[in-house]
């Protein structure tokens, strides 16, 4: 077996640090920070495009009336469906016309960049990918040689305490709750700070879904759990810590 090939790279965008290792046997150092080159370009475009605090993104043009979706670029469009899709599967509890300027896609939108990390990086030749956004994740292929990624889960109240570890091959993980930025979830249902969990943790094989349903267990809590029955659901896990109690819940068999 060829030498292993791994490197690292820290983007600073979508207000956080993107943290991406890559691994190969097959391609050297070069073509995986060429994978790397591209990333940076994909996710400054996707900043610009999806960002709510820039003023002269396609969706903060969307929010004040200037421009119509059906005008917007196809990626924006892409999203627009999605998220359409996923305040159905959710019952209303993940809805990104539901706040304050009328659209934020924000809460789908980094892991379903994250999940495009990825596919561009597997075109370069990388065989083991970790693409980390903040609680995001897209990952691909395990660490090395048959070991998967060991995703830690820090505890809402203690960000130094890692509560939850999952070991994971490829797929995305997702959580939600109280971390970088406060109690930040807002409830569709009332306009209120969400209150139905602290932490929401979702894997599955999707990025934007995981993402949004675990915002969606952040508002729903114990009442999201009847989502999970949908069939399209059926290849999603979910690990919960509640708003008042300290056991956590799950559904579904979870990697450990």
């Amino acid at each position: 077996m060829n030498e292993i090939v791994r490197t690292t790279a820290e983007i600073d965008v979508w207000g956080t640090i993107l943290f991406i290792e890559v691994a190969s046997t097959k391609v050297g150092l070069d073509e995986l920070n060429a994978g790397l080159a591209e990333v940076t370009e994909y996710v400054k475009v996707i900043d610009q495009e999806f960002s709510t605090y820039k003023p002269d993104s396609q969706v903060s043009k969307i929010r004040r009336g200037e421009l119509k979706i059906e005008d917007a670029s196809a990626q924006m469009l892409e999203v627009w469906q999605l998220c359409l899709v996923a305040r159905d599967l959710t019952d209303g509890s993940f809805d990104p016309w539901v706040v304050k300027g009328g659209y934020d896609p924000s809460g789908y939108v980094k892991g379903w960049a994250a999940d495009g990390c990825v596919r561009i990086l597997k075109a370069h030749g990388a065989e083991n990918i970790q693409v980390n956004a903040a609680g995001d994740l897209s990952l691909a292929g395990g660490f090395e040689n048959g070991k998967p990624w060991s995703i830690g889960v820090r505890s809402p109240e203690n960000r130094f305490e890692v509560v939850k570890v999952f070991e994971i091959f490829d797929g995305a993980i997702a959580t939600s709750g109280t971390y970088e930025i406060g109690a930040h979830i807002k409830d569709p249902h009332t306009g209120l700070i969400a209150i139905g969990a602290r932490s929401a943790t979702v894997l599955g094989p999707d990025g934007g879904l995981a993402d949004a349903l675990a915002t969606a267990l952040v508002v729903a809590g114990e009442d999201g759990a009847a989502i999970f029955s949908k069939p399209e659901l059926a290849d999603y896990r979910v690990w919960v810590i509640p708003r008042n109690e300290d056991i956590a819940w799950s559904i579904g068999k979870l990697p450990d």
